[in-house]
């Protein structure tokens, strides 16, 4: 399981951007995760899965409210993480109006969620292999802070907590 200290791990995240500019073209766009950490800091937040109950209505929204203060606090970037493909986020993104705040991410065979060692075992739900609900503070491509749930939990993942680690920082 991937530790406060470690480098990010290699793997490649997909992104449904809808409006094109500034070198993004729309439609699914491939992220290689350390090479889109160098020089940043990123606060990236993992989930179970889009359009699912807390993370509809706490995680995400935490952090779109939250924002304008990670900024603040020296966040160049703000990364939602989940085991779904780049449409589904897409779509997800639209209808809770993250543009511009919180880049959503597809990990759609959970390649990351793997190399980070963070899963979460759904296949009893349906669901199959998910990713863990987590937060971590990433500076330059190195873990700086790791806030792991507890299945079922949300408590430590959440936008505060995340913004009093990056104050800090």
């Amino acid at each position: 399981m991937i530790q406060v200290g470690d480098k990010i791990p290699a793997a490649t995240l997909m992104e449904y951007i809808e409006v094109e500019g500034n070198g993004c073209s729309i439609g699914p766009n491939a992220l290689d995760t350390q090479a889109a950490c160098v020089g940043k800091t990123i606060a990236l937040f993992a989930l179970p899965g889009a359009f699912t109950p807390t993370c509809s209505a706490r995680h995400v929204p935490g952090y779109v409210e939250h924002h304008a203060a990670l900024r603040a606090a020296g966040v160049d970037e703000v990364w939602c993480v989940s085991v779904n493909d780049a449409f589904v986020m897409g779509a997800w993104a639209r209808e809770l109006g993250t543009a511009g705040m919180v880049r959503m991410m597809g990990d759609g065979s959970a390649d990351f969620a793997k190399a980070t060692g963070l899963t979460l075992d759904l296949t009893a739900r349906g669901m199959g292999l998910r990713s863990n609900r987590y937060s971590m503070l990433i500076k330059d491509g190195v873990v700086k802070s790791l806030n792991n749930e507890a299945p079922g939990q949300f408590q430590v993942s959440d936008a505060a907590t995340l913004l009093a680690q990056a104050k800090t920082l």
